[in-house]
């Protein structure tokens, strides 16, 4: 396949999924200037690297795990500045709003801080992203077998918290 072939299939995808491109990264930084920059810088990296893409079936995946590697290197960048964000977002909202809605999504919330990265990874993937398993298994680089039993092992840890 020709880099020029490459490259062409790289830019048709990431038009065509800008949009779920951005929703993923604003669903982790909260800040539309920060989700843009990562879609866009994850763009750039993919456009720039695509001689590198082995098999242009998988073209979507690659694309998807750049992006989330951008996403990561973000938050890790900002750790410590998103932890007290979202901590004053969370008293924010139970300081204004003590509904019932507002207390469970807060108590989901906290339930889903008590797992670990990579659960709350392949929730985030499966659920709040729609992908399918083996999806999941591919962006994380993980077997399926390994992507189904840390998520069934996740919802039950968060079943356990919510009824608790």
């Amino acid at each position: 396949m020709a880099a020029v072939k490459k490259e062409q299939i790289i830019e048709n995808i990431l038009i065509d999924n800008y949009r779920k491109y951005y929703c993923l990264a604003f669903s982790y930084v909260h800040n539309e200037a920060d989700a843009l920059d990562i879609v866009q810088e994850g763009a750039y990296k993919a456009i720039l690297k695509s001689e590198t893409l082995r098999n242009e079936e998988y073209a979507a995946t690659w694309i998807y795990r750049i992006m989330l590697n951008e996403i990561f290197g973000f938050c890790r960048s900002r750790k410590t500045s998103l932890i007290d964000d979202e901590m004053a977002e969370s008293s924010l909202l139970m300081s204004y709003d003590n509904s019932a809605g507002c207390a469970d999504e807060i108590d989901l919330y906290n339930a889903l801080q008590e797992l670990s990265e990579e659960e709350r990874k392949i929730l985030q993937l499966r659920f709040f992203q729609g992908l399918r398993l083996d999806e999941v298994s591919e962006v994380m680089g993980l077997k399926l077998s390994t992507v189904k039993s840390k998520l069934y092992r996740a919802i039950e840890k968060l079943r356990l918290t919510m009824s608790a």
